[in-house]
């Protein structure tokens, strides 16, 4: 295996293991904490980190406001998003929430024409019905008991797949250490407006104060090995290993929660997988020609 190949993968591990954390702190403090407050204490963890990171590396010069607006708009979209994750993470089985947040490629192929003007191929247009095929398995619309987090999931899906629409836009001129001051600085002062609306802030406490920390550096963990890992190989090798989340989210859940390992959502969850994996090969830049 090429070496870098190696490390991108080691990389992925770290990423993975950052959102097991994240759902798994989610699901602790849930009954305490609303999905505002949350959110408040995962940015304020990050924007201390990013604050001490700028500081201590002398790059104070990549803090730019000159995309503000759209920054803040990512923000915005990104905040709601996982706002309704994390209430689907309190609402609803883990590997079903993990499955549905698989379905964020195909609808980043769907909306790239309108936000980017990027061109679609029919065969990818196919990919994205053969996922959505997936979906209906993952979340079973029509059993007797639907779990409502399971509208939270697929709207947290889609909400992140415009971020990452809105983030590719930014890479264009930004680095990623301004695009992460934004994000924790702009979702700081959204966390505490909406947090704070109602006139009371809960306090998580000693026993919860842990997993709050842990929420907020999983989140920047999470974001940061993916990076690395993009940078050492393309998105076509990389991102199908970060599909290992939905079995190990299945057995976190099981194991931890007694979360029935059920054989559609696996089933389902194969079928995203497997639609995400293809639409990222049809992504691919056709190879150029030999030279003559």
């Amino acid at each position: 295996m090429n070496p870098d190949t190696l490390r991108a993968a080691l990389w992925m591990g770290g990423s993975i293991a950052s959102f097991t954390t994240m759902a798994i702190g989610g699901r602790e403090v849930a009954g305490a904490l609303d999905t505002f407050e949350i959110m408040l204490y995962r940015s304020v963890t990050g924007f201390v980190v990013i604050v001490a990171a700028i500081l201590l590396t002398g790059r104070r010069h990549e803090i730019t406001t000159r995309n503000l607006p759209l920054q803040v708009l990512r923000n915005a979209t990104h905040f709601t998003g996982q706002n309704l994750w994390f209430l689907a993470i309190a609402l609803a089985p883990l590997a079903q929430v993990f499955a549905l947040e698989f379905t964020s490629p195909l609808w980043v192929l769907l909306l790239a024409p309108l936000i980017l003007g990027e061109h679609v191929r029919r065969v990818q247009i196919l990919v994205a019905i053969i996922g959505f095929g997936g979906v209906l398995l993952v979340a079973q619309p029509f059993a007797a008991t639907p779990s409502p987090g399971l509208l939270w999931a697929g709207l947290a899906a889609v909400a992140f797949a415009i971020t990452n629409l809105f983030t590719r836009r930014l890479t264009r001129d930004e680095t990623v250490l301004g695009i992460m001051f934004w994000l924790t600085a702009l979702q700081l002062l959204m966390g505490l407006v909406c947090a704070g609306f109602d006139g009371d802030i809960a306090w998580p406490g000693p026993t919860l104060l842990p997993w709050t920390f842990a929420i907020g550096l999983a989140g920047l963990s999470a974001h940061f090995c993916l990076t690395n890992a993009l940078r050492l190989a393309p998105a076509s090798t990389v991102m199908p290993i970060d599909f290992a989340r939905l079995p190990i989210i299945a057995i976190v859940g099981a194991l931890l929660y007694a979360e029935a390992l059920d054989p559609l959502v696996l089933l389902g969850g194969g079928v995203i997988l497997g639609s995400a994996w293809a639409n990222l090969r049809l992504a691919r830049p056709a190879a150029l020609p030999a030279s003559t």
